[in-house]
């Protein structure tokens, strides 16, 4: 979170200055209720802030009537540090969408975190050494190589993944719900939950995003494990590389084959 700076103003010297100084009256003190905020209220929105963050980043894009309801903030609450985080730029705000027939009126607005606020959850380490070195990969290689070198990247996480799934069982949407507690114990903020036509996982940090949106190889390495490691086909909806505000991988309720897709369309 950004936080203002205090300015303070150099005392002028000289004797004239001086003299104009002594006669000036004191400053009145402030008025009951009109007191500037203390040190610890203003410690205690930047926590409250951050909790905002951590909510944003686990959700992805939430109203602020559910972020209020989870913080146990009151609407007027919450919107005062949604607005100081709109001007921060640490949230953008956007119509949500509504799949299917809704009712009358506009949609509900939505809070999404930016670039800027995810990475501070998450340092993109070393992203410029690592798209030169995949651009040197793609130029000696071509796209083969970059494929193979995904396909390396992912393969400890998906050894560390299996045996954190051990006991999941063979339902693959036990298996989702699963695999989500392992993804989140490595920084990717992952959650499954059951639909209509199935489950889906939702990864609301991707720590290689900025890398993977010029080489999507990463995120199909990456849906290639999933559809692994939950034993089903599954299909890659959405991703943060693409400018999405989450990752979202659909695990179909059956399955009539083993193929991976992945949504390369943008």
């Amino acid at each position: 979170m950004k936080n203002a700076a205090a300015l303070s103003g150099q005392p002028a010297t000289g004797p004239v200055a001086g003299a104009a100084a002594s006669a000036r009256p004191a400053p009145a003190a402030p008025a009951s209720g009109s007191a500037a905020p203390s040190s610890g209220s203003a410690a205690a929105d930047l926590s409250t802030r951050d909790r905002v963050t951590q909510l944003l980043l686990e959700r992805g894009a939430t109203t602020a009537g559910q972020l209020g309801s989870a913080l146990g903030l009151s609407p007027a609450a919450i919107r005062r540090h949604l607005d100081a985080m709109l001007a921060d730029g640490d949230v953008l705000a956007r119509e949500q969408t509504v799949r299917g027939s809704r009712g009358r009126g506009r949609p509900a607005k939505v809070f999404v975190l930016t670039d800027a606020a995810r990475g501070r959850c998450g340092t993109h380490h070393y992203d410029n050494i690592a798209t030169a070195a995949l651009r040197w990969i793609s130029r000696n290689g071509g796209s083969t190589a970059v494929e193979a070198f995904a396909a390396e990247q992912v393969a400890a996480l998906e050894d560390r993944c299996r045996a954190a799934m051990e006991d999941a069982g063979d339902d693959p949407l036990a298996r989702a719900e699963a695999l989500a507690g392992a993804l989140t114990a490595e920084g990717y903020a992952a959650n499954a939950s059951t639909i209509a036509s199935g489950g889906q996982l939702c990864q609301h940090h991707c720590p290689v995003a900025h890398v993977a949106a010029e080489f999507p190889q990463l995120c199909e390495a990456e849906t290639a494990v999933i559809s692994r490691l939950v034993g089903t086909h599954v299909q890659r909806l959405a991703t943060i590389a693409h400018g999405d505000g989450v990752c979202t991988t659909h695990i179909p309720a059956q399955s009539r084959n083993t193929v991976t897709t992945v949504r390369t369309d943008r």
